[in-house]
């Protein structure tokens, strides 16, 4: 079930739910570039662990309005803010988090600045805060990713030009997801690209670009400015979640998350990827309610 929500400043936001209505509430945030649709391999082991999922399309992708601020001073941050007014209106009090990869540092948003509400968060293949990293946040990334981050620290103007001519991935269909993924889909996650996957990918990539690059954008650039809340001062229960044979975010983004941020949890399981560790679904969110004293 898919319904907009209206900001406090007018924007709108595109948010799905699914799974069984007395289940307590997860939040899940998407990975970059994507948009909020149905994602049956997490829908399914959210049922098993009695959850119901929250999704939401974050600003300029899917049906979600682009923030004004976007290309200029967004920052992570603010989607802890937009995840407070989806709950607000759906009536939701306490939930769990869940963030992939663009959407790791999301989650951790919500563990830094809404305490009192979020029990506890899972950070999935997250990438790690460029201006705190211990090193160049590009180290271990393959070409394409490289290419990506090296235009977003060139500026607005030169990663626009970058997306700009990258636009037909927005049309990718689940035959070409790991042909599109090129080097960043190593072979363990071009073995775990089963149709349930790839055409979730697929169709959640297809969403990000609805509004053309505006989302991927501003997306990419919150990754690289001060994200807004201290790792270091997180009080909520944290798991850090990641595989060894990453290509997209390095497995060291996790080794350091799991160091800075208080507390944190770290499964670093040797000979996944990025891709591949979605199938240990049930487990990531098995520990997650254990993390949040659900039992």
């Amino acid at each position: 079930m898919s319904v907009i929500v209206q900001a406090a400043d007018g924007r709108s936001l595109e948010v799905l739910q699914a799974g069984p209505e007395d289940g307590f509430p997860l939040v899940y945030h998407h990975g970059t570039p994507q948009g909020a649709v149905p994602f049956p391999t997490l829908e399914r082991a959210s049922a098993e662990n009695g959850l119901r999922i929250i999704s939401y399309s974050r600003p300029g992708y899917g049906a979600s309005s682009p923030r004004p601020d976007g290309a200029t001073r967004a920052q992570v941050a603010d989607d802890a803010a937009d995840t407070a007014t989806v709950l607000d209106h759906l009536g939701v009090g306490d939930f769990l988090t869940i963030g992939w990869s663009g959407g790791g540092p999301r989650a951790l948003a919500c563990a830094a600045l809404l305490p009192d509400r979020c029990l506890a968060a899972a950070c999935c293949v997250g990438i790690a805060p460029a201006d705190q990293y211990d090193g160049d946040i590009r180290d271990g990334m393959a070409e394409e990713n490289v290419e990506e981050y090296t235009a977003v620290f060139d500026g607005v103007d030169a990663l626009e030009a970058f997306l700009d001519v990258r636009t037909g991935f927005f049309g990718v269909t689940a035959n070409q997801v790991a042909e599109g993924l090129g080097a960043l889909a190593p072979p363990v996650d071009r073995a775990a690209l089963t149709d349930e996957l790839a055409e979730y990918l697929a169709a959640s990539v297809n969403a990000a670009g609805r509004q053309g690059i505006v989302g991927w954008r501003d997306d990419d650039l919150t990754h690289t400015r001060p994200w807004g809340f201290d790792l270091k001062e997180i009080r909520v229960p944290v798991a850090v979640w990641q595989g060894s044979l990453d290509t997209m975010v390095p497995f060291a983004h996790a080794e350091w998350l799991a160091a800075n941020v208080a507390g944190a949890e770290a499964h670093l399981i040797e000979g996944e990827g990025h891709i591949s560790l979605m199938q240990k679904a049930p487990a990531i969110l098995a520990d997650l309610r254990r993390l949040g004293g659900l039992d």
